[in-house]
């Protein structure tokens, strides 16, 4: 039985409410104390936005997430804030994403963001998104937490940028 076919099932499966909520009532999730939240020293209009998505969304052109890994990949993708749709795709068999395909959007808001700050209401983009795949276990989100994540919040830190909008899949 190939990873492609059982992946698709399992989506299919978890897709019934029954199935999820008993999943989610053994699932436990890593919790933390700590709350990485500083407030805003200045107006939403001159803070710089980053995005970044746990939707599995890299350019078209860029290595896929590694979909053979039942532990999934915690590596992660750079998007040009300059980035349009037609350049996008989704690499993620953990979820359904046919509406995210047609509208990247729903979980990398590059149009929505774009019109918010073309009114004034948000700051410039940061140079570049970033773009995670949303199933991490095992040993792979201690990776995820010590490594991936650090990395990128320190080439967020170095771009200056002053929010990070966290879309999940």
């Amino acid at each position: 039985m190939s990873t492609n076919f059982l992946n698709r099932i399992m989506v299919a499966l978890y897709s019934n409410p029954w199935v999820k909520k008993r999943w989610s009532q053994n699932f436990n999730a890593l919790e933390t104390d700590m709350i990485p939240w500083t407030p805003l020293q200045k107006p939403l209009s001159q803070c710089k936005i980053a995005l970044l998505t746990t939707g599995g969304v890299h350019l078209k052109n860029d290595k896929p997430f590694d979909m053979e890994d039942k532990n999934g990949d915690p590596t992660y993708r750079k998007i040009p804030s300059t980035a349009v749709q037609e350049d996008i795709t989704i690499t993620h068999k953990y979820y359904n994403h046919s509406d995210a395909d047609k509208d990247i959007n729903l979980v990398l808001p590059l149009d929505i963001l774009r019109d918010v700050q073309q009114e004034g209401l948000v700051g410039e983009s940061a140079e570049f998104f970033y773009s995670f795949m949303g199933h991490i276990d095992k040993h792979h989100i201690k990776t995820l937490v010590e490594q991936t994540a650090k990395d990128v919040a320190h080439q967020i830190k170095q771009e200056k940028v002053d929010i990070a909008v966290l879309v999940p899949a």
